[in-house]
This record gives structure tokens, sequence and C-alpha cells, in this order.
């Protein structure tokens, strides 16, 4: 029942019942008195699913989200490697234990999909059955993807998103399946208030949803284009020749640098 250990903060028996009684009293009363919707669930992987399950039977909240950050798997070149079929299952696999109502953020498609960028090689945005290689890809109603958070970037940058890339990450996120995140300084401080809210706008107008469908057409070291739901066709990377692959029905929502974004007319 153990998990992995932390050394920022003490250990707490979540094995006691008492323990888990006054755990859950506590989530409740947040919830009923102060207005709570839902838990975010840190460290998630410091202990046992299954104590992360009794919490959310305990509690029932409307939306809940965990927190299994894991390093990806890396060749000798000190580069990703292209499967991470076994990073993106081991969250997939945490939704499963924990009763399937959770979500988790997909640090696989952060991951993935930050090295493509910044290596220039977006044919990593293309796994090996042809569709995304993140956990989008295969539990896409349970993933919350982000292109950074408190911790990955913000003030403390343990793993920081290139910021020459970041709207390229948002055109991503925001455009396909999973359920995407806005993190408050790209937002508010970094001056891309406008940028994302029309990607956000474009993904409600055509109603892509966490289950949305995506079709790759494109996986080049710099193209990446996909259509959504044949309602939107996304397209990232330095190369403008793309307009063969989109269907003359479709009219540019928005573009910027390195990014367009198509809809169906």
């Amino acid at each position: 029942m153990a998990g992995a250990d932390f050394n920022g903060a003490p250990d707490i028996d979540h094995l006691n019942t008492r323990v888990q009684r006054e755990q859950s009293d506590w989530m409740n009363w947040i919830k009923t008195e102060i207005g709570f919707d839902g838990w975010r669930f840190d460290f998630a992987k410091g202990y046992s699913p299954d104590i992360t399950k009794l919490y959310m039977g305990n509690t029932r909240p409307e939306f809940a989200v965990g927190e299994i950050w894991n390093p990806l798997s890396y060749g000798s070149d000190g580069k990703p490697n292209y499967d991470q079929d076994g990073h993106r299952r081991e969250l997939t696999e945490w939704v499963k234990a924990v009763g399937g109502s959770a979500t988790a953020f997909d640090f696989t498609t952060k991951g993935i999909l930050q090295a493509a960028l910044v290596e220039g090689e977006l044919w990593r945005l293309k796994d090996s059955n042809g569709g995304p290689p993140g956990m989008i890809g295969l539990m896409p109603e349970n993933a919350v993807t982000f292109v950074d958070n408190h911790d990955t970037g913000s003030t403390q940058k343990h793993w920081p998103f290139p910021s020459d890339k970041v709207m390229q990450g948002y055109v991503y996120i925001l455009t396909h399946p999973g359920i995407p995140s806005i993190i408050y300084d790209h937002f508010f401080d970094w001056g891309l208030k406008e940028e994302i809210s029309k990607l956000a706008m474009i993904r409600i107008k055509n109603g892509i949803r966490a289950s949305s469908t995506v079709r790759i057409l494109a996986s080049d070291p710099d193209l990446y284009v996909a259509a959504i739901d044949d309602k939107i066709i996304a397209k990232i990377g330095p190369r403008y020749e793309a307009g063969h692959l989109v269907p003359t029905n479709f009219r540019i929502a928005t573009c910027g640098n390195d990014y367009v974004v198509w809809e169906k007319q």
C-alpha cells in the first residue's frame, strides 16, 4: 500500500481509519461549506491508488485530477525515445485503479510535444498506430493536457516549455482531445490572452470535446497537421506548404507564429 517517497513533506498514515475518516470529513467540509467542486491529488504516486479511490468514494467530487509525474524514457542520445507507450499507460492504469472517474495530468503529451517542438521532430506527434502519442491517444476523456503548470514552468521552472513555442503548444492542446488547462502566467502575464482566447473559442464553437477524434494528415519533422472531428484542422511547425492538405471548404480561423487553425464552413 506504500507509495513513492517525497522528502518535502511528512508521511501520513492513510491506512489508519481515523486518518481516513478525518481527511474525508475535512474534504467534505470544504466541498459543502467553502464551495470546492473537486480535488487535485498532488504527488499521487506517494500513496496507493486504493487510497485515492477511497477518498473519491467518500467525497464524490464533480472533478478530480491526479499528478503522476514520472520521467519519460530516454535513449543514449539524451532525447526521449519515440515510443512512450509505457509512460502513458502508467497514467491510464492509475485512472483505472482509482475507479475510472478521476483524470490524470497528461505528462506524456507535454513531454512528447515539448521534445517535438524543441528538436524540430514533429514526427513524434504520431504514434505507431497513427494516433496521438500521449495519454490522449488512449484515454482522452480522462487526460488533462497542459503546456506548463506551477511546477514545470511559472516560478519553479523544473521542466519549462520553450517560451518561443508556447503558442504552438496551446494550438495542439486546445484543438485536440483531452481536457486542456491553461496556466495563469501564460494567460495574464505573458501577453497571450488574446491568442489563447481565440483558440478556446474555436474549440467551444466547433464542439471539440475530450473524446473528439483526431485524423493526422501530416507528421514530418517541420510540419504537423491534424483534422479534429473533421470540423477544424490545426497546423504547427515552421513549414508553410500545408494548403494542399486543407479542403477548399475550410477557412482560416486564427493564425500566428508557425501555426494555423482552419474551420469548416
